[in-house]
């Protein structure tokens, strides 16, 4: 469940950069954008090279103990009294939201309860904590956003990535119908319901290629993969990007040139 009431931190000087694994391994654009606007913010970024994964895909599979193991490993990565931004509503909602619980109880507590009270996903933290300011640098264009179930129900950000794209004056927001609803893809989700998650996932790409806008923009890089993925495969005429590489390459000198 989301926060019902957010007490943002003052803007910092310094923030951790937890990459999650998907960036990591597939949109590694992302992360590099995620750092570059925070360092237009005036922000050094600490980025904690022994990052791994933050245990949602075993804790969200029911294997408690494993996903205890795989995030035991994250809690020394900040030692600093800096907050932790996260490229992802899922992953961020994986610290903030499950970390106390799972480490209820056990000599890690304390120090699970103070990471989680220090994790933001980074749209939210540019937004609230940065107030950013965005201009922007391209060309006209359309543009539909998913919003990934995570961030929507336990980070609360679902209006956030809306205001950001907001703020860029060539880029007209066209809302999907039925924006709440699922891509199916929920991590292990897919993988043991593919019928299910397939019809999901067909469903959302359909809401979005009717827009007419032609791409679409997430928080999430799982949502990305899927939804990209089913339209590309399907050759539906709808590509996807992570909102961090659509912002930074609206508002850099050099790239807003792309839409």
């Amino acid at each position: 469940m989301a926060d019902l009431i957010k007490v943002y931190p003052p803007k910092p000087s310094h923030v951790y950069f937890y990459a999650t694994c998907l960036v990591d391994m597939f949109y590694p654009d992302a992360g590099m954008a995620g750092i570059q606007l925070l360092e237009r913010e005036g922000i050094r970024v600490i980025f904690p090279e022994d990052q791994t994964c933050c245990g949602q895909p075993a804790y969200t599979s029911g294997y408690h103990d494993d996903a205890r193991a795989v995030a035991r490993a994250q809690l020394d990565l900040f030692p600093e009294d800096w907050p932790i931004v996260v490229p992802s509503g899922s992953c961020g909602g994986m610290m903030r939201k499950h970390y106390p619980g799972l480490f209820k109880h056990t000599d890690q507590e304390t120090k699970a309860a103070g990471i989680a009270a220090r994790t933001w996903e980074l749209t939210d933290f540019l937004l609230n904590v940065c107030h950013i300011r965005l201009e922007d640098l391209g060309e006209p264009t359309n543009v539909a956003m998913h919003t990934s179930c995570s961030a929507r129900r336990e980070m609360g950000i679902a209006e956030v990535g809306p205001r950001l794209i907001g703020q860029l004056n060539n880029v007209n927001l066209i809302e999907q119908v039925r924006a709440e609803e699922c891509c199916g893809f929920g991590g292990t989700f897919a993988v043991r319901h593919p019928e299910i998650s397939g019809a999901m996932v067909s469903e959302k790409v359909d809401t979005l290629t009717d827009t007419g806008a032609g791409a679409f923009v997430t928080t999430d890089c799982g949502c990305l993969m899927n939804i990209a993925g089913f339209a590309e495969k399907n050759q539906k005429p709808l590509s996807g990007q992570h909102i961090l590489s659509f912002l930074w390459e609206r508002t850099n000198p050099g790239q807003g040139d792309k839409s």
